[in-house]
């Protein structure tokens, strides 16, 4: 992390070893820097002392690989790439981004077999349909595998967290019910990043929506512009390693050009530019039931305000995500500029954040993927 005082007219000394005394969340390289820094800080001093005491909740996980991937990250004691190597994932298919040496989204090809593939035994994976239905609303991770029958030692949380979280949004939005009505469930998701390297993983809301056809419209800059307008459908779940597993044939038998084609439960559509750009050609075909912004860093990013602008006049329930309650605070704070309104849906805790704690984050707040929640 880096000195909160950074940049405040003279050289940060050396590493920032000394704490806020009273919120414990920021840290200076010297005194000096503190100082300079508290006229700002003391704003936000009270907030982020009452965030810092909710950190046993944030970091609580039901893994076995919890301690692991939380607390031994955050003390230096393991890295990402470390975690991942262990298990045989680092820097491979759809595990490539999940470390700083990963490859970046311009290299996007969804197309590559591997692309498609857990890396792990159909026991450590949800590779194909569930054995049951979903009895009841899923609230937690622990809910989420032992409906799907894995065990806790698995790490397919680190990706299943965005669709798990399209799904938790789903339900806090009201419009659970809705999936019981509607053949068809369109959602815009906006800003995806490293997703792009993961599509395989939304297969998964085949499972969490039986008997729907879910329509994701993917907008953000940072699709590549060679896959603008590119139309991926699903037919199948993300592949074990098994060769002769009944995932590859399931896929086979349900995929176009074996007898007849069976129309796919998930279909992503992919569109390069903000979402205020492309709202109206988009929205002609595809008007969204539900509005989805993972890790979306408003306060971070002024091209926001047109977008936030947008939502308001054609109210729809759009559901935000950040990496920390400090970053989603701030962003209710430009929600409320701009929109003059009051949040649809409190800043909460995301059931369904990825259980790996973000390395080296700006605070020592613990940050983790799509880790709070609020609904505009």
């Amino acid at each position: 992390m880096e000195c909160a005082g950074k940049g405040r007219g003279t050289r940060c000394l050396g590493p920032p070893r000394k704490r806020c005394g009273r919120c414990g969340a920021v840290a200076y390289c010297s005194a000096s820097h503190q100082i300079s820094h508290w006229k700002e800080h003391r704003e936000e001093c009270d907030r982020l002392e009452q965030q810092m005491k909710r950190l046993d909740l944030v970091n609580d996980f039901p893994f076995t690989f919890s301690q692991e991937a939380t607390l031994q990250i955050n003390e230096k004691q393991e890295s990402r790439c470390s975690f991942l190597s262990k298990r045989g994932i680092h820097q491979v298919g759809m595990w490539i981004c999940e470390c700083c040496c990963g490859a970046s989204i311009t290299s996007f090809n969804y197309s590559r077999p591997e692309n498609n593939t857990w890396n792990f035994s159909s026991i450590l994976c949800p590779c194909r349909g569930p054995s049951s239905p979903i009895g009841k609303s899923l609230c937690t991770w622990k809910d989420y595998y032992e409906w799907r029958c894995i065990p806790l030692h698995s790490p397919v949380a680190l990706l299943l967290h965005w669709p798990l979280t399209v799904y938790h949004a789903i339900q806090i939005a009201g419009l659970g019910s809705l999936t019981f009505e509607v053949s068809k469930l369109r959602i815009h998701y906006l800003g995806p990043e490293k997703e792009l390297l993961q599509l395989a993983v939304f297969g998964e809301l085949r499972a969490l929506f039986p008997g729907v056809h879910v329509h994701i419209e993917l907008i953000g800059p940072a699709v590549p512009q060679h896959r603008d307008g590119d139309k991926i459908d699903l037919y199948s779940y993300a592949h074990c390693i098994e060769k002769d597993c009944s995932c590859k044939s399931e896929n086979e038998s349900t995929s176009c050009g074996i007898g007849t084609c069976i129309s796919s439960a998930v279909t992503l559509q992919l569109h390069r530019g903000f979402y205020h750009d492309r709202f109206g050609d988009i929205s002609e075909n595809s008007f969204p039931h539900l509005v989805i912004a993972p890790n979306a860093g408003i306060a971070a990013y002024t091209s926001w305000l047109p977008t936030i602008e947008l939502l308001k006049e054609i109210n729809v329930p759009a559901v935000f995500s950040d990496y920390c309650e400090e970053a989603c605070h701030l962003a209710a704070c430009c929600i409320n500029t701009v929109t003059s309104q009051p949040l649809r849906l409190p800043i909460q805790l995301n059931p369904f954040r990825q259980p790996m704690v973000v390395e080296d984050s700006t605070l020592i707040l613990p940050c983790y993927s799509n880790c709070f929640l609020f609904a505009m």
